[in-house]
């Protein structure tokens, strides 16, 4: 596809195009620098366009439909925030990085944040500033939280309503680009978080002008958006123009996609079908590679297979049965949210299989649930066991660190980087941040703010607490959710952050955990808190044993003499005299394991 969607300059003249097809007209009204009106032009397809000079580059205009003034719904820039005229803006920008590739995503290491609370600052370029913090970890690829422009100054993202302008507080659309360049200079890809399953509910334009949204489908926000129905080509070139917007504009080496069980499409080409279909396209004439990430609740993996297989054709998919299955047995209060898990042989089938849930009857959902995901490599899954959702959906958005101590976040950190999945962290997970991560808006519409409060108090009316929710409009619930930077080199902090940069090191160096196919990765359940998770490389010539305990009490276990010739790499708990618990060589006939702990044995004399 090819259009020219929005206020563009081609060939040095501003060429504006808006789709209206049920409209019979409109003018485009410009408002700076100077006041003028003109009428638009109606294609066979619905599409209103107009050209002018190029010295209209800069300007600020509206549409008027129907005597009444509305920005554009593609609009690439909103200095003025959602109610404020739409810019023409000049898209060029001198990158640096022509010799980027982008990185295969079996190597990625994710770093998930909030560009708001990311930094003191909140905006992309303060962003920039600390990325040579994260490529100190081992991180090569940030996913950043959806930036398109939203109500006010500060929000999660998703309530954002003009999906082709970058977050004006941000930064706008010339911040993004110096991140995305800086990204790159370090060796670092770009995750762009994107939402085509709703609009926010304030400065929503959208359906003055076409029938973006239909009511046949309904979602936790409303009617859903048309993908199926009359009009829906328009919408459908719509948010694909908008997936390829961000890559071609922006560089943005892959994109998130939010929530695909949200969107309806019962079309003979899936919209996603579609989508991945131009992508390809896109990436054949760019000579470079971008990936499409999903977060799905569907437990089907139709949504990673390829096309040809009558798949969606994600690169990977989020995979919150792995974060569910462990967060209960590090933190068995997680059982009252996650009350279908807490056993271990869950957990080793989250490592072994991928889906928990593939078939079998789930008390949460009061039905059978979910397919095998048997047989797909790991690299088709995301895991982690912190997220912004995991995180802030809580009463008093407390991350894993307010929840468990040192030992424990060890081993969760463990459990996750030595998986056969491609790894995500949550900002501020590799150095125990405290600072909470709660829901925030700066919404304008009193009735708005009043039913998120309600909304807030009636989601978590059934725990026992005595003080509610915090108030996701105070400018106090957003600023306690920045990250502390300064404490993360003290005392546990500094000590968990270690630990994580020997774990992503390991990640990198050892060709067991680089192997994701899984069928050599293997647990074995000693008892209901003991397992032993063992990787081995393609080649079969390195492995890897990771010995766990998930219990506060130190367990004695039978070690298996079959691996009596692997050696000690490192643990995460060491005696009071600086020596490891745990014997250098694995040939004991049973050894004793310290509550909340992780040994890593390899074959490898080299390492």
């Amino acid at each position: 596809m090819e259009r020219n969607i929005g206020a563009n300059i081609i060939n040095d003249q501003c060429v504006f195009e808006v789709w209206a097809p049920e409209k019979e007209k409109i003018a485009l009204h410009i408002v700076s620098p100077a006041d003028e009106i003109f009428e638009m032009q109606k294609d066979v397809k619905g599409y209103f366009h107009i050209c002018l000079p190029g010295s209209y580059t800069g300007c600020r205009y509206y549409y008027n439909l129907d005597g009444k003034d509305y920005p554009d719904p593609a609009s690439f820039c909103q200095p003025d925030g959602v109610d404020g005229p739409s810019q023409l803006v000049d898209h060029r920008f001198e990158w640096t990085d022509d010799s980027w590739r982008n990185i295969p995503l079996s190597d990625y290491i994710i770093y998930e944040l909030h560009i708001g609370t990311f930094t003191d600052e909140g905006t992309f370029e303060a962003a920039i500033e600390r990325l040579d913090d994260l490529a100190a970890l081992g991180v090569n690829a940030i996913e950043i939280m959806p930036v398109a422009q939203f109500p006010g100054s500060r929000n999660w993202g998703y309530d954002g309503v003009f999906p082709y302008a970058a977050q004006n507080s941000y930064g706008g659309y010339i911040g993004l680009k110096k991140l995305v360049n800086a990204c790159h200079e370090k060796g670092i890809a770009l995750i762009l978080d994107v939402v085509y399953n709703h609009m926010g509910p304030e400065g929503n334009c959208l359906p003055m002008f076409a029938p973006y949204f239909t009511a046949k489908y309904r979602t936790p926000w409303g009617d859903a958006i048309n993908y199926d129905e009359e009009y829906s080509d328009g919408v459908r070139e719509y948010f694909c123009g908008n997936a390829l917007y961000w890559l071609k504009y922006f560089h943005i080496d892959a994109l998130r996609l939010d929530a695909i069980h949200q969107m309806y499409d019962f079309g003979a080409l899936h919209f996603w079908e579609y989508l991945r279909g131009e992508l390809d396209v896109f990436n054949l004439q760019t000579g470079k590679v971008r990936y499409l990430i999903a977060e799905s609740d569907l437990n089907n993996p139709k949504v990673v297979k390829d096309i040809e297989g009558g798949g969606y054709g994600f690169n990977a998919q989020w995979l919150d049965d792995f974060h569910h299955a462990l967060y209960v047995l590090i933190y068995p209060k997680g059982k009252d949210r996650y009350r279908d898990f807490g056993k271990i042989d869950q957990l080793a089938k989250a490592y072994t299989d991928g889906y928990v849930h593939s078939g079998q009857f789930v008390s949460f959902r009061k039905r059978k649930f979910g397919q095998p995901s048997v047989g797909l490599p790991g690299d088709r899954f995301i895991a982690f066991i912190q997220n912004h959702d995991q995180v802030g959906n809580t009463l008093k958005g407390d991350r894993l660190s307010n929840q468990v101590d040192l030992p424990q976040l060890k081993v969760a950190a463990s459990a996750l980087l030595l998986a056969p999945y491609i790894p995500m962290l949550f900002m501020g997970e590799e150095y125990a941040e405290d600072a909470p991560f709660t829901y925030f808006v700066d919404h304008k519409d009193p009735k708005l703010i009043e039913a998120i409060r309600e909304g807030r108090m009636k989601e978590f009316a059934h725990e026992n607490w005595q003080e509610g929710p915090a108030d996701a409009k105070s400018y106090e619930t957003f600023s306690r959710c920045k990250l502390q930077w300064e404490t993360r080199n003290d005392g546990k902090h500094g000590e968990l952050l270690d630990w994580y940069k020997t774990l992503i090191k390991l990640r990198k160096s050892h060709k067991a955990l680089k192997n994701f196919d899984r069928q050599y990765t293997r647990v074995h359940i000693i008892s209901d808190t003991v397992f032993i998770l063992h990787r081995i490389s393609k080649d079969e010539t390195e492995e890897l044993l990771a010995v766990f305990n998930l219990s506060g009490e130190e367990q004695k276990t039978v070690m298996l003499t079959q691996y009596n010739h692997f050696r000690l790499l490192l643990s995460s708990c060491e005696s009071s005299d600086g020596g490891h618990f745990y014997p250098n060589i694995f040939n004991a006939p049973s050894i004793s394991l310290p509550g909340y702990s992780v040994a890593v044995y390899t074959n490898c004399q080299s390492m």
